[in-house]
């Protein structure tokens, strides 16, 4: 480009410099003449070009080549002209045709493909108008204050007509009108470097343009400009052509200082106008009057600068439309769940808050029996499908009145805040409605659901999370009792099935000592095939509180998932089995791996491996003794941030397990992300006694994947002695299960008996060491 420009330059200098040895009496032929050429090959460029390119790139050039084509036109018929009437009297119709041009670049100038960063969205043609008038008001602005303070005798008009003085006046204004818009676009309409150098080209014809066309309209009584003056008139078409040559370049995203050029948008327009109202203040005070020219030109911005707030008003009434469709946009996207269109916690908790204390309310929570097994079975996003169907029965079996909402996960909520007499019909509807099978892309399948039911008693202060406690305790004791069936909230301390879990659990962990609260560790073997020797065990919770009773682990492990307080038990568990990892090796009369489970969900939180170390320290157990096995109930967030926490984690010596490995969210994908020592089977993966061929072949599949990676496998589900021999003639190492034993307490352990398998030992002869 920078080339092209110079050689450019080069021939202009040329040619003009040949036009001094012309002679004054041949100037204008051979102006008009070398114009022609400069003209019509300008013209030719910009249509040749314009072959190779589409769209808006296209458009200008063809544009710009069709002012170029009418100038040179004009130009040819002025050269005809001065040839056979060499001393003919110059009119208005005269320079009628050089009108193309200017009207073309304008054209051009509103179609030039810049970017137009906006905060309100607008037409492009509103956009055209508001750009036409910032250029006029400027321009007329500039002229004003040319006018003001520029002498009266350097213009030479002697005896020219005045249709002639304003033809030769339009074409400077317009020069300065298509400059300055040229120069508003460059500052408020951003875009990459390469994208406005046609621009800036542009902007630098014009300009030669107008420095020629200025100095014709003051030297008009004087015939002829002489070749250094016109030459504005040869590099005028000449930079067109290089900017119609121009490479096209990618749009760019606007830059950051978006803000700024908007606020340079708004504000450049005003600053010539204040100019030039100063400047005629001064002058008209200093006992100059207006002349009339300078007064139309006062009017003139004057409505201009009204229409230009016109359209500054309705770009403000558009924001503040956007504005206000935001914050409605925002507030429903704060207050309502994403996937099925619902009320969401925040909501629900919103309106039981206003509710509550002025009258009675109902409420129903109702959590999904067995959802996992849907998401497992045909994958998440049919399991989205089916929670947005139940969302809709839902909302069937409810007055427009109630409130439903999806408080997270599974779990959904109903508010009856007018009519609290009915709950207990509207719940059966609602158990009514999802007992019916769903039929999604040809699949069947049934979704079951317990409910767990409320009502605010008079008088009563309470709070909307009590109440949601007590709702939530009702639904489990739906779920002991069965399932798929609504249970009414009855007390919060009766010792019954009632009993609030969530406020109880909270109890028993908020105390410190967890086991003054009834909990304790089982311990379950995990058992070698070829030798039938206890190589490990896994320590699992366990809690029979004074309240509630004994309450499955099932139970209070989801609700610990759901109200943020899995950690401490995890962390009990921890302590525990690492302390009795001294008993332990005593019980099968040498050490021996612990195994304890870890939420998925840690993986991504802050506190796991300070729990590990310190509790590895506290007992002084050997880190490679500890396995930490990876729960499944939840989904890992983030798994480069667990692939990080894992990987120090085994820096520490500890090694790491994939529980229940097949089910649920553990599958090939976390092999291949995580560095693991150990994958525990699925009970679903090992019935190669019941399923022979598929399970048989499946099993094997995995074993050998996991061979290959150096990856110890445990079967889970070990109930029978066919199951564990089918196990180990596929070359499963280990197993564990209720035929080596239930989980139990520490007093309570023994060694299993297995008849040997007679299998070569397997990659874990290491666990028993």
């Amino acid at each position: 480009m920078t080339a092209r420009l110079l050689v450019t330059l080069a021939i202009v200098l040329g040619v003009t410099a040949l036009g001094e040895f012309a002679g004054s009496q041949q100037w204008q032929i051979y102006a008009d003449a070398a114009q022609l050429v400069v003209g019509t090959a300008a013209a030719l460029i910009c249509f040749a070009t314009a072959r190779s390119r589409t769209g808006l790139q296209r458009r200008w050039r063809i544009i710009v080549g069709v002012g170029l084509a009418g100038w040179a036109l004009n130009r040819l018929w002025w050269l005809l002209q001065d040839i056979v009437v060499p001393d003919r009297t110059l009119t208005m119709m005269s320079d009628v045709g050089f009108f193309i041009l200017p009207a073309a670049l304008l054209a051009g100038l509103l179609v030039a493909p810049y970017t137009r960063p906006r905060s309100v969205p607008t037409s492009a043609g509103r956009d055209q108008i508001a750009l036409i008038i910032d250029s006029v008001l400027i321009a007329g602005s500039l002229l004003a204050l040319a006018y003001s303070v520029v002498p009266r005798d350097w213009f030479r008009w002697d005896a020219q007509p005045t249709s002639l003085i304003v033809a030769a006046a339009t074409y400077p204004i317009a020069d300065l009108v298509l400059a300055t818009m040229v120069v508003l676009l460059l500052l408020t309409r951003p875009d990459s470097r390469a994208a406005r150098k046609p621009l800036a080209l542009a902007g630098a014809a014009i300009v030669a343009f107008g420095v020629t066309d200025t100095l014709r309209l003051v030297q008009l009584a004087d015939g002829p400009l002489p070749p250094w003056q016109s030459a504005g008139h040869l590099l005028g078409p000449a930079l067109l052509a290089v900017a119609a040559l121009s490479s096209p370049s990618a749009r760019s995203q606007a830059p950051a200082d978006t803000d700024e050029r908007e606020w340079l948008h708004l504000l450049l327009p005003y600053v010539p106008v204040t100019a030039t109202g100063v400047m005629i203040a001064i002058n008209t005070g200093a006992g100059n009057p207006l002349s009339p020219f300078e007064a139309y030109l006062g009017w003139l911005g004057l409505g201009l600068v009204v229409a230009r707030q016109m359209f500054t008003i309705v770009d403000n009434t558009v924001l503040l439309d956007r504005v206000s469709e935001g914050q409605r946009r925002l507030h429903h996207q704060a207050y309502h769940d994403p996937l099925t269109g619902l009320a969401n916690r925040a909501l629900f908790r919103e309106r039981l808050t206003g509710a509550l204390g002025t009258r009675p309310v109902a409420v129903l929570f109702a959590d999904l029996d067995d959802f996992k097994l849907i998401n497992d079975s045909f994958g998440h996003a049919m399991g989205d499908r089916v929670l947005r169907a139940i969302a809709e029965r839902m909302q069937r079996c409810v007055s427009p009145d109630d409130l439903v909402a999806r408080l997270g996960g599974d779990e959904f909520a109903v508010l009856l805040d007018h009519t609290p007499a009915d709950a207990e019909p509207t719940g059966h509807r609602i158990l009514g409605a999802l007992r019916e099978p769903f039929t999604i892309d040809g699949h069947t399948m049934v979704v079951g659901a317990s409910i767990g039911l409320v009502v605010s008693e008079p008088g009563e202060p309470m709070t909307a999370d009590a109440l949601l406690r007590r709702a939530d305790a009702a639904m489990y004791s739906s779920k002991r009792r069965g399932k798929g069936a609504l249970a009414r909230y009855s007390g919060a301390h009766d010792g019954g099935p009632n009993a609030d879990l969530p406020h109880l659990l909270a109890e028993a962990l908020a105390v410190g000592r967890p086991a003054a609260a009834g909990f304790e560790v089982f311990y379950q073997p995990i058992v070698r095939f070829s030798d039938g020797a206890t190589v490990a065990v896994e320590a699992l919770a366990r809690w029979t509180s004074p309240v509630a009773g004994t309450v499955h682990p099932d139970v209070f492990v989801s609700v610990a998932e759901r109200t943020g307080l899995v950690a401490a038990i995890d962390d009990f568990v921890l302590g525990q089995a690492c302390t009795d990892a001294t008993t332990l090796a005593a019980i099968y009369g040498r050490p021996i791996d612990v195994h304890v489970n870890v939420s998925a969900a840690r993986l991504g939180q802050a506190g796991l491996e300070e729990s590990v170390v310190g509790a590895l320290a506290r007992s002084g157990m050997p880190a490679s003794r500890l396995v930490l096995e990876i729960t499944e109930t939840r989904r890992i967030q983030d798994i480069t941030i667990a692939a990080t926490v894992v990987s120090r984690l085994r820096a520490h010596g500890v090694r790491i397990a994939l529980d229940d490995f097949g089910s649920g969210y553990n599958a090939l994908a976390q092999l291949h992300s995580l560095p693991v020592d150990i994958v525990k089977l699925d009970s679903t993966l090992t019935d190669v006694d019941i399923a022979p061929d598929r399970a048989e072949a499946l099993c094997r599949s995995v074993l050998a994947i996991c061979t290959d990676l150096n990856i110890v496998v445990v079967a889970e589900g070990i109930e029978t002695p066919s199951r564990a021999h089918a196990l180990a003639r596929v070359g499963c190492p280990l197993g564990q299960g209720y035929l080596f034993g239930q989980p139990g307490p520490l007093h309570r352990l023994q060694q299993p008996t297995l008849p040997s398998q007679h299998t070569p030992p397997s990659s874990a002869a290491h666990l028993a060491s």
